[in-house]
């Protein structure tokens, strides 16, 4: 699950992560990593014997998921890595396998229905993501030749696309040498070599120094890195409850040996419930679109009205699913899925 992406950092040199050393090493000299004794040499040699085991558990425990080991196209891996913000890789595995089979590259989606489009979004959450996705499909059939492009910068161009994706999609799709920083990242280098929690919100410098201090030199070492520190933040070192018993790196886990100080606090504001939130009604909204007769596009009024009590609330998300372009309202208050 992915968090929210960034915005993007001031001089950010990863586009160039060849030419990043010198940049993130003098950076060190004035931000030094929390721990004072710590040294950027200290760290990286501590890095060394935690980059074996989790390569060791990596290739015995990554899960089989579609988009890993090379099987899909750089296309392929941006398309797992929007849906996978803020939405378990489980839930994604097979909207993905449909999304691809329909639509396998950039120029096939660009020419998609946006009815189409949203409909197979299905029940993924935030389906803005799926109308930016297909923004994105049109930027990269129409100026990059249907090739997602394999520069940083370029890839930050792209709609819907910030820090975290286009870090993810040249280190997965193009095995460059670059940081991917997610909360998962944060949380399992925060514990490992800071010996405390990660508390939410954006990256800080500090953390992102850390990610490119521990990072491998080598450029195919660093993709296995990149990959077996998020599963592990996904599957073993968890917000709430880790389980550092079975974790490869316990005995080298800073965080363990202070006895998991401040375990799953975090700054970031609790999770608001689902039920009864705007986001419960423009669900409902989107969800009866989506499962309407086939030969049926519309949604008269009086459905719309049954589908929720509070008539202000249901009046306030339709208006806001319209402003999203998700979906269109008619004459006489009936909806439909958005055309073109």
């Amino acid at each position: 699950m992915r968090g929210k992406e960034a915005t993007r950092p001031a001089a950010d040199v990863r586009s160039r992560p060849d030419a990043s050393d010198a940049v993130h090493h003098e950076a060190v000299k004035t931000e030094a990593v929390k721990t004072e004794a710590v040294t950027p040499e200290v760290l990286k040699a501590e890095a060394a014997p935690v980059r074996t085991a989790l390569a060791v558990w990596w290739r015995t425990h990554a899960r089989d998921l579609p988009w890993r080991f090379g099987r899909t196209t750089p296309w392929g891996v941006l398309v797992s890595e929007v849906m996978s913000q803020q939405t378990q890789m489980g839930r994604v595995v097979p909207y993905w396998q449909a999304w691809m089979a329909r639509w396998p590259d950039a120029a096939a989606l660009a020419a998609a229905d946006k009815a189409d489009v949203i409909t197979m979004w299905g029940r993924l959450g935030y389906p803005r993501r799926a109308l930016r996705l297909r923004e994105c499909a049109h930027v990269v059939h129409e100026r990059h030749a249907d090739t997602v492009p394999c520069d940083y910068d370029a890839l930050l161009d792209l709609p819907g696309v910030g820090d975290y994706t286009a870090s993810a999609v040249l280190s997965f799709a193009y095995g460059r040498r670059v940081p991917v920083v997610d909360t998962n990242v944060r949380r399992v280098l925060s514990r490992v070599f800071r010996g405390e929690e990660s508390l939410g919100g954006a990256a800080s410098p500090l953390e992102r120094e850390l990610a490119h201090l521990v990072l491998p030199a080598d450029e195919a070492a660093c993709v296995t890195w990149n990959q077996s520190v998020m599963e592990l933040g996904a599957t073993v070192c968890t917000a709430k409850s880790p389980l550092c018993d079975v974790c490869p790196v316990r005995g080298r886990c800073a965080f363990l040996k202070a006895g998991r100080p401040g375990l799953g606090q975090r700054r970031t504001r609790p999770r608001q419930r689902f039920a009864g939130t705007d986001r419960q009604v423009r669900g409902l909204v989107l969800q009866a679109l989506r499962d309407l007769p086939e030969g049926e596009s519309t949604l008269p009024r009086a459905r719309v009205e049954a589908l929720w009590e509070d008539r202000f609330q249901l009046d306030a998300c339709v208006a806001a699913l319209d402003e999203d372009g998700l979906i269109e309202i008619l004459p006489g208050g009936a909806v439909r899925l958005p055309r073109g």
